[in-house]
């Protein structure tokens, strides 16, 4: 299978002869190939409307959304039954904690629902939790963490015991990588009946997950951040889970979510989830070497760089560092024709200043203006690495 391969090595000044080294695996990932085959059979000759049920196309395009249900649950511990597509993690997560609040406030009309959760969470969870508290129909309450990101185990049990409706907890930062345990937090959660929303994107595919076992309620992720399509994802729904539907017309998937299956989109995300569940245990060993090799290299070259996160429970292809007091606009500038990384994450591209992530982790400023996030993936290279870490490291020293 041949894949993008990035680009070829040339001095800083000079334009490159071919595409960017990519690492910037973490805001989406290049589709595999196979998934890809998938994708363009269901949009040629597998084209039907999965809800016409009433002939053969439609039928066949059925039968490949319930295959997609069955891989895509089968990779994270859920049950096909407990499967909603969306366009995506955010729309997911719009769905399980607004579906659940407005559900809520049915049964209790006039209640704030209580939700707990640390302010390193993505924005989809952050900007939703902080409407529905405008709105007057929720109470936040933040979850402490530490220098590395590190969730506090005991501050989130007090706050289940004084009384919490929704908990959320991500399965590993976007940014700097530090993996959560989500089965601690759902056994915690359950001892007051907690429900847990976890959102996976940036795990599901890299870690093992076991929604079922674990107890989690909810749980979202997408299909982009594991070499499939962008724009479709799943929300796996606990059966005991009740919640209100955002949007209305045609009583699509339980009228949970309704509206016209992406039948390409979700066999595509069906592929890939099979496909990682078969080689996530080869792979991510193999991008941890070379995240490590990469640490390495920049740390020989740059003797001041300091990394960031949690280094003992952090995602294999993540590597987030800073050059204190050099600023990572005017590096990663310098390395846009060389170089595909970012300087926060995906959701915050174009804001101005260093992102939530960094100020909740309490970084100093010289620390945050520096940061860099670097994403490996299954198809990076040791060849790249070498490359990659050369021209970071003169982009560090011409700016300066």
């Amino acid at each position: 299978m041949n894949q993008p391969q990035g680009g070829v090595a040339a001095p800083l000044g000079h334009a490159p002869g071919g595409e960017p080294i990519y690492l910037d695996n973490h805001a989406t990932t290049p589709v595999d190939l196979r998934v890809a085959d998938v994708v363009l059979r269901h949009m040629t000759a597998g084209f039907g409307n999965a809800s016409s049920a009433g002939h053969l196309v439609g039928e066949r395009a059925g039968a490949a959304v319930d295959v997609a249900r069955r891989q895509v649950a089968a990779l994270v511990g859920g049950e096909p039954t407990q499967v909603i597509f969306t366009s995506g993690a955010t729309e997911a997560l719009n769905l399980a904690i607004v579906g659940f609040v407005w559900q809520r406030r049915r049964e209790r009309p006039g209640a704030r629902v209580r939700i707990a959760l640390p302010p390193t969470e993505h924005h989809a969870v952050l900007d939703t939790c902080m409407g529905l508290e405008s709105e007057g129909a929720a109470e936040l309450l933040w979850l402490p963490v530490d220098q590395r990101g590190r969730l506090d185990l005991d501050a989130l049990e007090a706050m289940c015991t004084d009384g919490t409706d929704l908990m959320c907890v991500m399965a590993a930062n976007n940014e700097v990588g530090t993996i959560h345990p989500v089965e601690v937090v759902c056994r915690i959660a359950a001892g007051t009946g907690t429900p847990v929303v976890c959102d996976a994107t940036q795990a599901a595919g890299k870690i093992p997950l076991d929604a079922g076992r674990w107890g989690v309620a909810m749980l979202a992720f997408a299909a982009h951040k594991m070499y499939g399509p962008q724009g479709v994802g799943a929300l796996i729904v606990r059966g005991d889970v009740r919640l209100a539907p955002l949007l209305r017309g045609g009583g699509h998937q339980g009228g949970l979510r309704p509206g016209t299956l992406n039948v390409p989109g979700i066999a595509g995300f069906g592929e890939a989830c099979r496909l990682r569940r078969l080689e996530m245990g080869k792979d991510e060993p193999r991008v941890a070497r070379l995240r490590d090799q990469l640490q390495q290299d920049l740390a020989q070259r740059i003797p001041d760089l300091v990394v960031n996160g949690d280094l003992e429970q952090r995602l294999a292809g993540n590597l987030h560092v800073s050059v204190t007091g050099v600023p990572n606009t005017a590096v990663q500038a310098l390395l846009r024709p060389y170089v595909a990384l970012s300087t926060s994450s995906a959701c915050s591209s174009g804001a101005l200043g260093p992102s939530h992530v960094l100020r909740a982790l309490g970084l100093s400023e010289p620390v945050m203006e520096g940061a860099l996030r670097l994403g490996l993936g299954k198809f990076t290279t040791e060849e790249e690495i070498g490359r990659a870490a050369e021209h970071i490291a003169r982009a560090v020293a011409i700016v300066r």
